[in-house]
């Protein structure tokens, strides 16, 4: 694949911020496009207004007690809940894996595409083994923190969902619920870490050119992990821990 055969849609941020639920529409209407070959590959870029998504992992105790007047949706990726707002930068993947590339293999190149787009912006991260996603390592004042989230679900060889990179996100509202059902560590936004405020509108370009080098499906050199961290109550694994929901039949 080369950049000529894929089409990034921006798709609304800002003002014009997409529901969550009219985006849901959308992935799966281009998804069944893509599977009938009637569209080429695509990637939706958009910012939500305030929503949390509760993935197939979701435990009870996880979901907030006070949404603060935001949606908490059930989705069919896999994973647990996540939060999605203004200053998030929201990237859904709607393309045909070659033959070649294995999901797990395009769940990592996901990742890699948010760890290049962070280092754009003077911010180092990893993946840690155990746990899904991006994050930055535990400093001597601060927890290890995510930045990146990412959950995605394979149906009849076409991915949909994605990534989610936090770029000036508030916060509190990570305050009202388990994030992705890890309570040891934070989240944190590119704002946060570099002290000068990063808007989404200054993230796109930069996630749409990494992107584009991921889903050319050329070889890459992966970022060092940090040190496992398996989630509470699992196992560390030897890889970066992915929930997927995959359904080639489906």
């Amino acid at each position: 694949m080369t950049p000529d055969t894929i089409d990034f849609v921006l798709v609304g941020i800002g003002d014009r911020a997409v529901d969550y639920l009219t985006a849901w529409d959308l992935q799966r209407r281009v998804h069944q496009r893509v599977v009938d070959a009637e569209s080429r590959d695509t990637v939706l870029l958009l910012e939500h207004p305030p929503t949390f998504t509760a993935g197939k992992r979701t435990d009870p105790h996880e979901r907030p007690l006070d949404p603060g007047g935001a949606p908490v949706i059930d989705v069919d990726r896999g994973g647990k809940i996540t939060f999605h707002g203004p200053g998030q930068l929201v990237a859904y993947p709607i393309v045909r894996l070659p033959e070649h590339v294995r999901v797990v293999d395009f769940v990592r190149r996901m990742e890699e595409a948010m760890i290049a787009t962070c280092a754009e912006f003077g911010v180092r991260s990893a993946r840690v083994p155990g746990r899904s996603g991006v994050w930055l390592r535990a400093t001597t004042d601060r927890p290890e923190r995510k930045i990146g989230a990412i959950g995605i679900r394979v149906s009849r060889g076409v991915t949909m969902h994605g990534i989610a990179l936090n770029c000036d996100v508030d916060m509190s509202w990570y305050d009202r619920f388990v994030p992705c059902g890890i309570d040891d560590a934070g989240v944190t936004s590119l704002t946060a870490e570099v002290g000068r405020r990063i808007s989404v509108a200054d993230v796109v370009p930069v996630l749409e050119h990494e992107l584009t080098q991921m889903l050319a499906w050329a070889e890459y050199f992966p970022t060092p992990d940090y040190e496992p961290r398996p989630e509470p109550g699992r196992a560390a694994v030897g890889g970066p821990r992915v929930e997927i929901h995959s359904r080639p039949g489906a």
